[in-house]
């Protein structure tokens, strides 16, 4: 969503004299859990959740409702889901004074249409009947305002709007029914007049009919928010990720042998496993000739990658049926992950953490281990604990590791003591 939103933050800078600061990932996440809270209600977000969303990130409102906006018009929806979108992207005080326009000419559009018709076609008054249905909404929507004084305003716009669009209506329809225009400045005064009345009379009496406190219905909404946001973020843990690869595979599995391959890509893993669970590590996933490990903390997996790299003769001289020798790359990233079955790391399938250790890795040389700034800053001597060579890919910076010396006697398993953290 952050290239749908830079139209957003230039429209709120110009608005506002200021560039909002907030990262736009950070609102983007706020109201897709605000959605699932609302998908009772089709999954479109109100003016609560819009909110709420804006108290639990410290976005202004207004930056909130340009997100939902931009979000409507991005996502595949009905366009009567995108108009309602829309709708209710407006302010809570807009919206209600359209509701209360809109309500105000339905009924003078049924009042005006059934005195032209007359009683031989609308006997029972039907028309009528469903107009004041159309103005009890109305009065609904002016009860509902923010204060007295919005209610007075929406209350002057009802009676004004209905008497306008009636004469209007009538006008159009070649009523024989006369309308006094002057008439509507006292109708707009008395409406003011009365809607303030309903208000203070439906603030005096919330809790008998049955209304919600607005404040504690957003404040309960938060707090559903937040709790969901935990929850989500109950299985959030730093973990270090090493990935290791095989430099040109595939033309090594196009020479060889196809149970050649299959013993040696097996003896393969099975060394990266076992080094990696030595440094209390455990093995993330396989791909091929790709191994994924994760490790608590950085000195692990730097420590367990030089090991891998160090050890490459025994493996090759004992263990490797390909003709050919196996020459690796390592990268090594830090990040934070959320696991979505708690402490389990193996149920995290996607995370920008991997990504980000297996694109360094890419560019790491052969026989090398990269390590990115995000570890390197907690190793025991930083960065001079890898070395001064640097390489940069996907804006990320990593110090590069070779072995001074090539493992040529012993065991190469033998696994050097972890530094002192």
């Amino acid at each position: 969503m952050s290239s749908d939103l830079n139209p957003l933050q230039t429209r709120l800078a110009d608005g506002s004299g200021g560039q909002f600061d907030l990262t736009e990932d950070t609102v983007d996440q706020m109201l897709a859990l605000a959605e699932r809270l609302r998908m009772s209600n089709g999954g479109v977000l109100d003016d609560d959740a819009i909110q709420a969303v804006a108290e639990a990130t410290g976005a202004p409102t207004e930056y909130v409702r340009l997100a939902v906006k931009v979000r409507a018009e991005k996502e595949n929806r009905s366009r009567l889901t995108n108009l309602r979108a829309q709708f209710l992207t407006l302010d809570p005080e807009t919206r209600r004074m359209v509701g209360v326009g809109t309500m105000a000419t339905v009924c003078a559009f049924l009042f005006a249409l059934e005195y032209r018709l007359g009683s031989s076609v609308s006997q029972y008054g039907v028309l009528s009947m469903v107009g004041l249905i159309a103005l009890s909404l109305g009065l609904y929507q002016v009860a509902l305002s923010k204060d007295v004084k919005w209610a007075g305003v929406n209350g002057a716009i009802l009676g004004g709007a209905f008497f306008g669009m009636y004469a209007v209506f009538s006008l159009l329809m070649q009523s024989a029914m006369k309308i006094y225009a002057p008439a509507i400045l006292p109708i707009m005064i008395g409406g003011g007049i009365a809607g303030a009345l309903l208000k203070k009379a439906v603030e005096n009496n919330r809790d008998s009919l049955g209304l919600r406190d607005p404040i504690k219905e957003r404040q309960e909404l938060l707090s559903q928010l937040v709790e969901l946001q935990d929850r989500l973020r109950s299985g959030e843990q730093s973990v270090t990720f090493l990935s290791v690869d095989i430099v040109g595979s595939t033309k090594m599995k196009l020479k060889a042998d196809l149970l050649a391959v299959e013993y040696t890509f097996t003896e393969y893993h099975g060394y990266v496993e076992r080094i990696t669970v030595r440094y209390g590590g455990r093995v993330h996933s396989t791909a091929g000739d790709g191994v994924t490990c994760a490790f608590d903390h950085p000195h692990q997996a730097f420590a367990a990658a030089k090991t891998i790299q160090s050890g490459l003769f025994e493996l090759n001289t004992f263990r490797n049926r390909l003709g050919s020798p196996i020459t690796l790359r390592c990268g090594v990233h830090t990040g934070t992950v959320v696991t979505p079955q708690g402490g389990d790391i193996k149920s995290l399938n996607f995370s920008h953490v991997i990504d980000v250790a297996a694109t360094i890795q890419k560019y790491c040389p052969p026989g090398g281990v990269a390590v990115t700034e995000a570890s390197v800053m907690y190793l025991p001597g930083g960065a001079t604990a890898v070395g001064e060579e640097m390489i940069e890919a996907a804006d990320t910076r990593a110090a590069i590791w070779r072995p001074k010396a090539m493992v040529t006697t012993g065991s190469a398993e033998q696994t050097p003591p972890l530094p002192a953290v």
